[in-house]
């Protein structure tokens, strides 16, 4: 994201309540990130990747902890676009879950009866 874009896009959301900063470009990257701090402690990293669809990174302490995936289409959205799609972020939803149903572990059989049961069935 071009500096300019990202300082807008920064100001428009702290005017919706929503508590943005400009992230800096980082060692190796050429463009500027939005960075959202969540109430939970995460923050979402919105175009620190540098490619053109909008999409986030969240982050805990410096470890991926999930992600916003790619918003079909937000490599032409307007500012005021961009502004919806991050305040509107869904930064709870499970992703990266497999859609395969869970393997059903075999009940393990019975333990042997004690010997004070077994006794207890010879005197009939």
């Amino acid at each position: 994201m071009h500096e300019s874009r990202a300082r807008r896009v920064v100001a428009d959301l702290r005017a919706r309540s929503v508590f943005a900063h400009l992230k800096l470009p980082s060692a190796g990257r050429s463009g500027y990130a939005v960075r959202v701090v969540l109430p939970d402690g995460r923050e979402a990293l919105w175009g620190d990747d540098g490619s053109a669809a909008l999409k986030a990174q969240v982050m805990r302490n410096g470890v991926l902890v999930g992600f916003v995936d790619a918003i079909e289409g937000s490599e032409d959205f307007t500012d005021e676009q961009v502004v919806d799609a991050i305040a509107a972020a869904d930064y709870d939803r499970p992703i990266g879950r497999s859609a395969r149903p869970a393997v059903q572990r075999p009940v393990p059989p019975p333990p042997p009866p004690s010997l004070a049961q077994r006794l207890r069935g010879l005197r009939g």
